[in-house]
């Protein structure tokens, strides 16, 4: 029967998140000076994730999550461990690589000014062949994401059938992990520009009714 909640929260702000938001404020190029993977939490960061922990914690019985998964990466991992300090009874957690953000190979961590600066040839491969369907070199593209999301729901089925699961993961990942649960079509993705930037910490929940799974609210910072 497949869990009977999933609720998917972007990891805490990021010191890529908050350089990549001052370097746009400035319009300048910045290429962080990390790997993806190692990316850690701002100051901030930690206290969006305590305060989501506390807010999960307050929650009734019946509805604090069960289980939780969480990417390989850094933000999402510490993120997840803060939540879990928060409750009294924290859920089993496991990681998964399909969870990951996008894979942006020799793009990684460079801002749009960066990659024009760096890479102009990419800048314009990008422009003709659309955001959906470009793949960096060395990376993936959107639908090499959702591709993943459905191997990992196909698992979950299985893995926490009956369960309420929490799953920290990116913006990336929340939003094609929507497009996944509510359209099969990967050739008509209009509508995943009104979903809007996902927050840090923000928390977009699906329930089961009638056998599958509904959206209840998308991207909604109630602890924040």
């Amino acid at each position: 029967m497949g869990p009977s909640v999933i609720m998917a929260v972007r990891h805490g702000e990021s010191a890529a998140n908050a350089a990549f938001a001052e370097a746009a404020r400035r319009g300048e190029p910045l290429a962080f000076p990390r790997p993806d993977s190692a990316v850690p939490l701002t100051d901030r960061g930690r206290k969006q994730a305590a305060a989501l922990g506390r807010w999960l914690a307050a929650l009734p019985e019946g509805r604090r999550p069960q289980v939780a998964w969480t990417s390989t990466y850094l933000r999402a991992r510490e993120t997840l461990r803060i939540v879990c300090e928060q409750l009294a009874e924290p859920p089993p957690v496991h990681e998964d690589e399909r969870l990951i953000d996008r894979v942006m190979g020799e793009l990684s961590l460079l801002n749009p000014e960066a990659v024009a600066e760096r890479f102009p040839e990419e800048a314009r491969r990008r422009q003709e062949v659309g955001w959906w369907v470009y793949r960096p070199p060395g990376g993936e593209s959107f639908p090499d994401i959702a591709a993943r999301l459905r191997s990992f729901l196909a698992d979950l089925e299985r893995e926490a059938a009956g369960r309420r699961v929490l799953v920290v993961a990116h913006d990336s990942v929340v939003a094609l992990l929507r497009h996944v649960l509510e359209h099969d079509d990967d050739t008509d993705v209009r509508h995943i520009a009104g979903y809007g930037e996902v927050a840090n910490t923000g928390i977009s929940t699906w329930e089961r009714r009638d056998g599958r799974l509904h959206l209840v609210e998308f991207n909604a910072v109630p602890h924040l």
